[in-house]
């Protein structure tokens, strides 16, 4: 039967089409915009090279401040001109799952493998992951692919959509009855085995068996010996169970791990020889499933021959359950997880997020025409496995290659499955996969699929930011990098829009020049921006305003609040302060040669304390950290600057010079209010450490007395 393409969708002649795509309306002003955007900036970069030309004979410090000024916009023209490859064409898709069946039957669905990365068992409780792994068991999918014996039934009877045991349990959308009561005392009983086969685990972590140093453990956990009776391996239909596979490689520490990267390259080798299953879906241990038909959704792209031959994965956004009302650590990311995907799917796909993501098995090894073989046939995309994982020779091999020797001398990493070289596996790998040719899509129904856990501390927000960071510089700093190497692979928009997340960190530049120039410049009465009455006055309005105003209106259109996108752009200025720069400085020792604090996971972990003060709102800064020592300061000479500011106005002095100077500083002033509340208005646990609030304090004083022999 002859296909066709309809509306965007594969489709036969009499059937509806599978899935559409449409561009943004507000592409055309997204357009028009960056043009006009753009002569301002070349306006204001005139003035600063102007200005340099006539300073560069008078005193150093004049010179000094234009130069600064100057570097602080080329860094911000760059990153908004990298931002506007994501707004020139981005495009929103549609599937209609409803109608998958009128094209395939159920022995045509592609069975799945499913990789759930856990690292630390304290701080990624295991419970998390279990019911991670419950929620993605409970797909509306055929039940020869997928399928749980009691909970699946449950959910299907009672229309459960929220498929976590967990999340459903303490909820309260749910009403008591004889069967909920009995599958909650299942769940319990459950938890209880649970903890029981994880003792069996960690009773292995002996002298001489580390989490650093221990042979590889794989531990086939079929359903009946951690959630079921065990009598019974099969469902109510008769069908058998899928199994657990528990997957702990081998680690020592004279071999590299290569972080989360090395763990899937792992699970990618092992499920090869046990399942091989062409379809991978890379999962977080937090992010459990909140949508049933998912699969199904992935199978209108998948159904398609015109997009499958080089289609690498299929990207869900992050989305998360337990933010307090406003977000104020802006830990939902949505320009990172909703908006700019929908710019990077207009042109070759969005990058992968680490989590939620569909992959094509034969994407991880080679471009689309020219495949990189593995070096044994058994771990080829295409290898059919025909003995039971449980038999001597499937698990000796699995042992095999989950070796930490087994790498060595091999494409593993570099051509073959996910790369390494940055502790940004996600991106990195993505990015590799684009050059090679390959493509992505972004699905984002209105229905999250997945939801997931976030940081309720500034500390662990800000590390984890910190960890980013690093990641990023290792891969715009490397032959790799997009501006050179990714044009000349994906063009000249792709490349900019993964060079505006490689460059993230250069954020902090324009932040603290403009956290402190300005304030030390007013402290000492000296005007470094236009009088209120010059016309360029009015460019830098435009700037500003134009910047945050189209900011405001993606993130709005995107289903956020106003509240939320204030805290939003406050934490954009916090990281610059803090995460941003010392990401920059841990970057540039590493670089050296000169070590520094090792990978460090975000804890999942909840502490009642800490939550409490998060669902009421409160900023939680209460380790004392580096990292806070520069937010500090920029809080304390900010609103010393302003106060003093403030008062020479009130007195009648003349301060149109000034007044630039003074709207900078009142905004920044009015984004540090829970700063100020953390220094002096709270006694709780999450105060400034007093002596973050003593050093920061002592070096504000010592840089206003520098700044005034310098003015």
């Amino acid at each position: 039967m002859e296909g066709r393409r309809l509306r965007g969708g594969f489709t036969t002649t009499d059937s509806p089409p599978l899935h559409t795509s449409e561009p943004l309306r507000r592409t055309a002003f997204n357009r028009l915009f960056a043009a006009v955007y753009f002569s301002a900036i070349l306006a204001v970069l005139y003035r600063h090279v102007r200005n340099l030309f006539l300073l560069s004979t008078t005193s150093l410090l004049s010179f000094s401040i234009a130069l600064s000024l100057f570097i602080s916009d080329l860094v911000l023209g760059f990153m908004w001109a990298s931002l506007q490859a994501l707004r020139m064409s981005p495009i929103r898709r549609k599937e209609f799952p409803q109608d998958l069946k009128q094209i395939i039957k159920d022995e045509d669905f592609v069975e799945l493998d499913v990789f759930i990365c856990t690292a630390d068992p304290y701080k990624e409780p295991p419970m998390n992951v279990v019911n991670t792994a419950l929620s993605l068991m409970a797909y509306d999918y055929p039940t020869d692919k997928f399928q749980s014996m009691h909970w699946l039934p449950f959910c299907r009877e009672h229309n459960v959509m929220e498929r976590s045991p967990q999340v459903y349990f303490e909820s309260n959308y749910h009403s008591s009855s004889p069967h909920f009561e009995k599958i909650k005392i299942m769940y319990e009983d459950m938890k209880m085995k649970i903890e029981h086969v994880m003792d069996k685990v960690f009773n292995k972590w002996i002298k001489g068996f580390t989490r650093m140093n221990h042979p590889t453990v794989i531990q086939i956990m079929n359903y009946k010996q951690v959630i079921l009776d065990k009598k019974h391996d099969k469902d109510n239909s008769g069908r058998l169970m899928p199994n657990l596979i528990y997957v702990s490689r081998e680690k020592n520490k004279t071999s590299p791990h290569h972080f989360k990267a090395g763990a899937l390259n792992v699970l990618l080798r092992v499920s090869a020889v046990m399942t091989n299953a062409p379809i991978i879906l890379t999962e977080d241990c937090d992010m459990y499933s909140n949508d049933p038909q998912t699969l199904v959704r992935i199978l209108c792209y998948l159904s398609d021959p015109a997009i499958k031959s080089n289609l690498a994965f299929i990207q869900f956004p992050q989305r998360f359950h337990g933010l307090n009302k406003h977000d104020i650590y802006a830990c939902e990311y949505k320009h990172h997880f909703q908006v700019n995907p929908m710019g990077f799917d207009g042109q070759k796909g969005p990058s992968y997020i680490g989590s939620g993501c569909f992959f094509h098995r034969r994407a991880l090894f080679g471009a689309p025409s020219t495949p990189v073989p593995p070096e044994i046939p058994e771990l080829s995309p295409d290898h059919v496995v025909s003995k039971p994982i449980q038999s001597q020779e499937i698990l000796s091999l699995a042992h095999h290659v989950a070796g930490c020797n087994y790498e060595n001398q091999t494409n593993w990493g570099s051509k073959s499955g996910f790369r390494y070289g940055s502790l940004v596996e996600d991106y990195n790998t993505s990015y590799r996969l684009h050059c090679e040719g390959w493509k992505s899509l972004f699905c984002n129904p209105k229905r999250a699929a997945f939801l997931g856990d976030v940081p309720i501390t500034l500390f662990d927000v800000l590390s984890q930011n910190k960890r980013w960071c690093i990641g990023l510089f290792e891969v715009a700093f490397s032959k790799y990098n997009p501006l050179i190497f990714g044009s000349q692979y994906m063009g000249v928009l792709m490349s900019l829009a993964y060079s505006h997340y490689a460059f993230w960190p250069i954020w902090c530049i324009p932040v603290i020049f403009y956290s402190f120039l300005p304030q030390l410049a007013l402290l000492n009465q000296f005007s470094i921006f236009p009088k209120l009455s010059e016309p360029w006055f009015f460019l830098y309005v435009f700037l500003f305003l134009g910047a945050y105003g189209q900011d405001f209106v993606e993130f709005f259109l995107a289903g956020g609040t106003v509240h939320r996108w204030w805290n939003c752009q406050r934490m954009w200025m916090i990281r610059g302060l803090s995460c941003y720069l010392f990401g920059s400085v841990e970057y540039l020792l590493k670089s050296v040669g000169i070590s520094t604090h090792g990978f460090s996971l975000t804890s999942k972990a909840l502490d009642d304390e800490h939550s409490k003060r998060y669902g009421w709102g409160i900023f939680e800064i209460r380790v004392p950290s580096p990292l806070f020592v520069p937010l500090t300061m920029a809080a304390i000479i900010n609103l010393f600057s302003f106060l003093l500011g403030l008062t020479a106005f009130m007195r009648g002095n003349n301060m149109e010079g000034l007044g630039l100077q003074m709207i900078l500083i009142g905004f920044i002033v009015l984004n540090c209010l829970p700063v100020y509340g953390a220094i002096a208005l709270r006694n709780d646990g999450g105060k400034i450490p007093t002596q973050i609030t003593i050093i920061s304090t002592f070096v504000s004083v010592a840089f206003y007395y520098a700044s005034s022999l310098c003015f």
